[in-house]
């Protein structure tokens, strides 16, 4: 089954997120083995980061993160790098969660970005997201780009089962794959005109006898063979 273009990159940001956050938090991060296709990507209640992508591709990145697992994922990483318990905040709408969430955001931006170079050989750049506490959903376009795009929500959990999400819209495009030209094999002359030559030996009865040698026509040989 064809993959579109959107959704092989859906499954690169979902590796990229686990990757990331696993690193930084010491602990497992799972996603949902299925893509949303949704009509709109918007910020919903709780800690929301976004941020806009440009270059050879084009589009939104938004995660929206419940005030509790924003909070796991903040202390988990700051116990990690050594901090005590005591130094941690403890509410997740502090400007250290915040700040936490802008910095990791942008992170999982440059490893999606390195994978997806890595993968399509194409680049794009980022500004540096920021991370807001959030009341109400908050919808959101890219009205400069483009007129038509996609756009799909991949869910996550962390490993006390706090869930996340990340919506991101794209322009509409598809990838398409260059595959390389068969490498044609290089004929050994030699051997076709042996073989050639041996063939018009047997036909015309010679056997167990030195084939003479005669011109062959290499054009017309290699039309034979081609």
């Amino acid at each position: 089954m064809k993959t579109n273009t959107i959704d092989a990159i859906s499954k690169i940001i979902c590796e990229s997120v686990k990757e990331t956050l696993s690193a930084s938090t010491n602990s497992e991060i799972q996603y949902a083995p299925v893509i949303q296709k949704i009509s709109s990507v918007s910020l919903k209640p709780g800690v929301g980061c976004f941020v806009q992508f440009r270059g050879d591709y084009a589009g939104l990145f938004i995660m929206n993160i419940s005030g509790e697992a924003a909070l796991e994922l903040y202390q988990c990483s700051m116990l990690f790098m050594g901090l005590s318990e005591d130094e941690l905040a403890k509410e997740h709408t502090s400007s250290e969660v915040e700040n936490y969430i802008g910095e990791i955001v942008n992170q999982l931006l440059g490893n999606i970005r390195k994978n997806i170079e890595r993968q399509y050989n194409i680049a794009a750049y980022n500004n540096q997201p920021k991370a807001l506490n959030i009341e109400s959903s908050i919808q959101l376009s890219v009205a400069t780009m483009l007129n038509k795009t996609q756009n799909r929500r991949l869910l996550f959990r962390t490993a006390r089962n706090h869930h996340f999400s990340v919506e991101f819209s794209m322009e509409d495009i598809e990838l398409i794959s260059i595959a390389a030209h068969e490498k044609q094999e290089s004929l050994d002359i030699d051997a076709l005109l042996n073989e050639k030559q041996h063939d018009e030996a047997k036909l015309s009865g010679e056997k167990d006898t030195k084939v003479e040698e005669k011109p062959v026509d290499i054009d017309a040989l290699l039309a034979e063979f081609g």
